[in-house]
């Protein structure tokens, strides 16, 4: 019996509760808000490292106006911020001892967050080019990787259905790239979302090798699953090294083994107490030094996983765009990401697949428990109604009319 209530007890909490449905869209909500907030700090001559800093406090100070009431729910920061510019793929989040990067015109930067409210995690990654607007353009190959890593991950987000394989999204990642010849960058991970977990069981890999695909093996998409779709392209190789550069953030593992040295104690008990399993920039802890000392005998013996900062070859770009998707039984439900502003670039190449303009046409299914039933509404009644509704509606992506060449699929 004992045994029994301990299954029982364990049981994964989905989206097909509406209270977990809830607390994602408001993790989603905030992720967005903060995401706008950051675009607009990253001119010209600021530093990233500031702006990052200023990112990860204002997730802290939005996560703590909501759910006051559950004085012991957990909630916060579930990726710290990151801003990449350029080639650099991932991960770029500096501490104060380690050289910083000042934005720049032209620079394309990648900016890349999550929040969780009670475990349950909202991601989102954004690409924007500093200075770009009407009067100054981005054309050529530069421009060619933005609509493919929107395209892909349009067409990618149209696949995530109950019964879909994710070597499907996979295969046409690949295949909308290389519309625009470009590369998905190799080995990157989408991941299923659980409570408290970031990596959840299934992955969606980009762009694999052999021994990628052998060690990820295909999956089925289920309902009431949650993902972070993220698609990353490069107009290189697509192949990711790590530099010089060094890594800022880190987070909890399941693994247990006896720490000898006193800073790592000290170092790992403040993790989980303040972090748990989420991950963690070491410039979170007050003395930035020791944090440096304490986390390498975690790291060396596993206790403790680094999110590497990794590259694409100089003079390359890297477009990201990721997005939290909740997998309903009438298919994708997208919580974040923002709008695609297409006008802004001038590709010299453009989608002439048949299947992959197909499927761009097709709208997101997001009829279900995700979204109010639509109701006749009387006329005295109407702005009220339609308050509810900006509160309730999940974002739906519709595909445009206005044809191939512009054919703008995020709404």
């Amino acid at each position: 019996m004992a045994d029994k209530d301990k299954d029982n007890d364990e049981v994964e909490a989905t989206i097909a509760d509406e209270a977990v449905v809830i607390k994602y869209k408001t993790a989603g909500e905030i992720a967005n808000r903060v995401l706008v907030e950051i675009i607009e700090k990253c001119v010209e001559g600021a530093s990233v490292r500031d702006v990052c800093i200023w990112g990860d406090n204002l997730i802290l100070e939005e996560t703590s106006k909501v759910f006051k009431k559950e004085k012991e729910m957990k909630k916060g920061i579930a990726f710290p911020v990151c801003i990449s510019a350029n080639g650099c793929i991932c991960h770029f989040s500096p501490i104060t001892s380690e050289p910083d990067h000042v934005i720049a015109k032209d620079d394309v930067l990648k900016i890349d967050l999550g929040v969780h409210l009670d475990g349950f995690i909202s991601m989102i990654a954004h690409t924007v080019v500093v200075g770009a607007n009407p009067d100054n353009k981005v054309t050529d190959k530069k421009a060619n990787c933005f609509l493919a890593a929107h395209y892909a991950s349009q067409a990618a987000l149209r696949l995530m259905r109950p019964g879909n394989d994710t070597y499907q999204i996979t295969d046409m990642v690949m295949k909308v790239c290389k519309e625009f010849d470009c590369k998905p960058v190799e080995g990157m991970l989408s991941h299923q979302l659980q409570q408290f977990k970031l990596d959840g069981p299934k992955t969606i890999i980009q762009n694999p090798s052999e021994s990628h695909r052998k060690e990820h093996e295909k999956a089925t998409i289920e309902a009431n699953e949650v993902y972070a779709l993220d698609v990353l392209v490069s107009t290189g190789t697509g192949a990711a090294r790590e530099t010089t550069a060094k890594v800022s953030v880190f987070k909890k593992t399941e693994e247990v083994y006896p720490l000898k040295l006193r800073a790592s104690r000290i170092f790992y008990t403040e993790v989980i107490q303040k972090h748990s399993i989420m991950p963690f920039n070491l410039r979170n802890f007050e003395d930035e030094k020791k944090a440096k000392m304490g986390v390498m005998e975690c790291v060396n013996h596993k206790l403790i996983e680094p999110f590497q900062v990794l590259f694409e070859k100089t003079g390359e770009t890297v477009v990201q765009y990721k997005f939290t998707v909740l997998v309903t039984a009438t298919g994708p439900a997208r919580i974040t990401g923002l709008p695609f502003e297409e006008d802004l670039y001038v590709p010299n190449l453009s989608i002439k697949d048949p299947e992959i303009l197909n499927l761009l046409k097709t709208s997101v299914n997001q009829r279900g428990i995700l979204q109010p039933v639509k109701k006749k509404k009387k006329k005295p009644q109407k702005n009220a109604n339609n308050a509810a509704g900006e509160n309730c509606s999940m974002d739906i992506d519709q595909p445009s009319k206005s044809g191939v060449e512009k054919m703008e699929v995020d709404a």
